[in-house]
């Protein structure tokens, strides 16, 4: 029996961004944060519920602004601290839902920079959690032509809300081809990104880039080898640069970006759920 419920919060600015939570019959051992990827929602990540429901986590996710069934312009931040606050709010609302309650906070693609910016600038709120999970982290390497990358640089102080197509294309997600099908067809998906979301994106990376030695939680990055999107030499990058013993990299050689939907989510999923348990007996 999964415990389904939808609401919403207040962000930065008093925005009211959408949640979605899972909780499973019975007591709670551990509970899940996700934040998803530029163009995605929260929504999109049934198979990591299905894996972990049973064995009594509770999964949490919501909407970025300017995505999903949240307000704001499609693909467009004022400034990363937009994201990242958010996601302080969202954390302390579920702890004060599950006082005591061992959380680990997950980031796909763009939502692991946000996972990593915001424990890196939080230390001591981030003290509190169990451990992060960086599910194909776009850290600096993406696979965006350097003209739309170009123009959004340019385009940032004058115009910053202009939005142009990310350009990556559908196919380089998955190799399930009923799982293209369905994004496809989602009608909360988007592709775009303002000029501002762009420098403010790269501004970010390179401060975690800078800032990794101060990491100090447990850490689990998953990537796929064939990852076009996010290319693995930035995550590869970040992990050598964290210093904190407790890390650990795996990189699925024929994968694509959406690891928990792509063809050996299976596998990538159980990866995950050895990791959580390790992690939340320790």
């Amino acid at each position: 029996m999964i415990y389904h419920s939808e609401d919403t919060f207040k962000g930065v600015g008093k925005l009211a961004l959408y949640y979605q939570s899972w909780l499973p019959e019975g007591e709670l051992r551990a509970i899940l944060v996700i934040v998803h990827g530029l163009g995605a929602h929260s929504g999109r990540f049934g198979n990591i519920i299905e894996k972990l429901i049973p064995k009594q986590y509770a999964v949490y996710a919501f909407d970025m602004r300017g995505n999903g069934r949240s307000p704001g312009q499609r693909g467009h931040i004022n400034s990363w601290a937009e994201f990242r606050e958010d996601l302080r709010i969202f954390i302390e609302l579920i702890q004060t839902k599950h006082p005591g309650c061992p959380i680990f906070v997950m980031g796909h693609s763009l939502g692991a920079v946000v996972v990593l910016d915001y424990i890196l600038r939080h230390p001591k709120e981030a003290s509190t959690l169990k451990g992060a999970i960086a599910l194909a982290p776009v850290l600096g390497k993406v696979g965006v032509s350097k003209v739309r990358l170009l123009i959004g640089k340019l385009l940032s102080r004058i115009w910053p809300q202009f939005t142009l197509s990310t350009g990556i294309d559908l196919s380089t997600a998955s190799r399930d081809e009923k799982v293209l099908a369905a994004y496809a067809q989602d009608p909360q998906r988007h592709t775009l990104g303002t000029a501002r979301l762009a420098t403010e994106y790269f501004t970010t990376v390179d401060w975690i880039y800078t800032h990794a030695a101060d990491w100090q939680l447990p850490l689990l990055i998953l990537h796929g080898g064939a990852d076009r999107v996010a290319l693995p030499e930035g995550g590869e990058r970040f992990y050598q640069l964290v210093t904190y013993k407790d890390k650990l990299r795996v990189v699925y050689p024929e994968a694509y970006h959406e690891l928990h939907s792509d063809l050996n989510y299976q596998e990538v999923l159980t990866d995950l759920e050895n990791w959580l348990e390790k992690h939340n007996n320790s």
